[in-house]
């Protein structure tokens, strides 16, 4: 005899309810905690700062006062997380500062942890999404407007004004992760064979693909 779908529903509703909360970020069980060097990792509490110990620039962050380096794409990244701004620990949140050159990309990417909100401080910005329906959700958005980007969907920015764009965006997570679809595709050593069968290319055009996205691979 198999158990009735009423006992059944409740235990599926906690098991759902339990994976969920894990995908998240735990609620911290402190006002702050700014990691203490000094302890190693043996002693959870002691990881973080006496509070006598810290300070109003543990909490201030001046390293996205200018863009970083441009990439071959035109875009220049500087994130901003627990290892580069320590006052962000355990608040369930990061940061990053985005500028594109005229005609530059962020690549089709997606974040698995986290919701990402996209504020335009300068520049025209073609920016959309891809829901797992395949449909695109993309418009120019200018200085001073938002963009969110839902958890988990491949998203996307382009910079089509005339001069250089720049782009403040926060995530609902301090570890959101970040997954390029180019270079996870050709970056990652998935088999030559299922890619040439999955996109239609040539292995010759698979090798070339691969070189760019993962230079230490012959061939």
């Amino acid at each position: 005899m198999f158990p009735r779908l009423e006992l059944l529903l409740p235990l599926i509703f906690c098991l759902h309810s339990h994976l969920v909360a894990l995908a998240w970020d735990p609620d911290p069980v402190q006002d702050f905690c700014i990691p203490n060097a000094k302890v190693g990792s043996n002693n959870a509490r002691a990881q973080c700062k006496n509070s006598t110990e810290v300070t109003p620039d543990d909490f201030v962050f001046s390293g996205v006062k200018a863009p970083g380096n441009f990439s071959e794409t035109g875009l220049s990244a500087k994130s901003v997380n627990p290892a580069t701004f320590p006052g962000l620990n355990t608040l369930g949140m990061s940061f990053v500062r985005a500028d594109l050159q005229v005609g530059g990309i962020n690549a089709p990417h997606f974040h698995p942890r986290a919701t990402e909100i996209a504020f335009v401080v300068q520049g025209k910005v073609y920016s959309g999404f891809v829901d797992s329906t395949n449909r695109v959700f993309a418009k120019v958005i200018e200085q001073g407007e938002v963009m969110v980007f839902p958890r988990g969907l491949v998203h996307f920015q382009m910079n089509v004004g005339e001069s250089t764009a720049t782009v403040f965006a926060s995530f609902n997570s301090q570890n959101p992760g970040v997954q390029k679809i180019p270079s996870t595709i050709f970056g990652s050593g998935i088999n030559d064979e299922l890619l040439e069968k999955a996109f239609g290319l040539t292995l010759e055009q698979i090798g070339k693909m691969r070189r760019r996205f993962f230079p230490g691979r012959k061939g």
